[in-house]
């Protein structure tokens, strides 16, 4: 029995079984690369789903969790932290300043901070019938209960009814759909600037204008989920900055603690002044390790102008998988893509065969894979990276023909 087949006993034994997982258990990382328990070597081109932006075991983040896990794990909320304020102040001014942050373990965690806060802004300033929120459908904000209703997948919904109530879904990118349902009940829309799980669907240009525009005159909080799309990821450091909007509530995770687990929710000032205290917390939220994680994680980014890097590999990246036989379109910004497979092709099937021959990517849809690759990944890793995914498009399709 090999190292694999023990883990796998063991975990169909032991844990829960809420995830289809892939026959591999990964146990070092370096970089963009990743070596199971076995030895053998792949390229991550997921990163966790757009986690480890900055590649796994970066020294930075290494070295800021080591110094931080002798000196100081974690202390109480009720108590004032010692990075977390800085590190607050660091995201607000990356995400354009004149803001407050509630500090989360999750991407869900961030979006349940910012339905609550709508929710008590809404009321308190439209009454106690201001609290609705407008989603899009195919978007997703996470598996709590309250993400979970506020995501627009309804076939997610059917297991768990009934969800709270006060969700409400438009089609993305459709701003007449939105302008339809937006009445005095409504306290925010919640949406993606790209929707990542939902397909990476970029919205028609103009329409994160159109909505700004449209919740200012209906009074409306805007949010934006920029738990996947944040941080460089896009080619800016927010998703949103690329249409020149400025929401109201901002949610993140994901890259922000590059694999420790944080994420936060950024409110304009005059809208966190709705939270009183007592209103929300978190044990874990903001703790010292995590926050540490998170400061050196940005402040690395910023050195080496991630946005940047990730506008002009991700062009360099579309260039190549455009030129891929068996590939019918590349959408997506950044080093965020999807890659829309020719009919007849099997996303799953092709990620599947992809992992064998040493290349992490994922079945974003099915007919298309998506590359969330780590954001220092260089021109070489992706000729790689494209060679074996057009080496598994041929092999399949060699074998379909015959």
């Amino acid at each position: 029995m090999t190292h694999l087949d023990e883990l796998r006993a063991l975990d169909e034994q032991y844990v829960m079984q809420t995830y289809k997982r892939l026959p591999v258990a990964f146990v070092k990382g370096d970089g963009v690369q990743l070596w199971d328990t076995e030895g053998r070597r792949y390229l991550d081109f997921l990163s966790g789903i757009a986690v480890v932006s900055l590649g796994h075991s970066h020294p930075a983040v290494a070295r800021s969790i080591s110094e931080q896990a002798s000196m100081l794990c974690h202390v109480s909320n009720l108590y004032y932290n010692d990075i977390q304020p800085r590190l607050a102040a660091k995201i607000d001014s990356l995400i354009g300043g004149g803001g407050r942050l509630f500090f989360s373990n999750s991407g869900a965690e961030a979006v349940e901070c910012a339905v609550k806060l709508a929710r008590r802004y809404g009321q308190s300033h439209g009454g106690p019938k201001r609290y609705e929120i407008v989603s899009a459908y195919g978007s997703f904000h996470g598996r709590t209960l309250a993400a979970l209703a506020a995501t627009g997948q309804p076939t997610k919904h059917e297991a768990f009814q009934p969800l709270p109530s006060g969700f409400r879904y438009v089609e993305y990118g459709d701003i007449d759909a939105l302008a339809a349902v937006l009445d005095q009940k409504v306290a925010a829309v919640l949406i993606e600037s790209i929707q990542g799980e939902g397909g990476v669907i970029v919205p028609p240009r103009g329409y994160l204008e159109a909505v700004r525009t449209l919740c200012d005159e209906r009074e409306v909080l805007l949010i934006i989920d920029e738990v996947q799309t944040g941080l460089g990821r896009t080619g800016e450091w927010f998703g949103f900055q690329e249409s020149g909007i400025r929401p109201d509530i901002v949610t993140l995770a994901k890259a922000l603690g590059n694999g420790m687990p944080i994420g936060a929710c950024w409110a304009r000032a005059e809208v966190a002044d709705a939270f009183q205290s007592g209103d929300h917390g978190s044990t874990f939220g903001g703790q010292p390790l995590a926050a540490s994680a998170a400061e050196a994680v940005l402040t690395t980014m910023e050195e080496l102008n991630i946005p940047e890097r990730a506008k002009m590999t991700g062009a360099y990246l579309v260039g190549l998988l455009e030129a891929l036989p068996g590939v019918a379109s590349v959408r997506g910004r950044g080093l965020l893509l999807a890659v829309e497979l020719e009919p007849g092709l099997d996303a799953a099937l092709v990620a599947t065969n992809c992992l064998e021959n040493g290349l992490v990517v994922n079945a974003v849809t099915k007919s298309a894979l998506r590359l969330a690759p780590p954001l220092l990944v260089s021109d070489a890793e992706c000729d790689q990276a494209v060679a074996i995914i057009g080496k598994t498009i041929a092999a399949l399709s060699a074998g379909s023909e015959q």
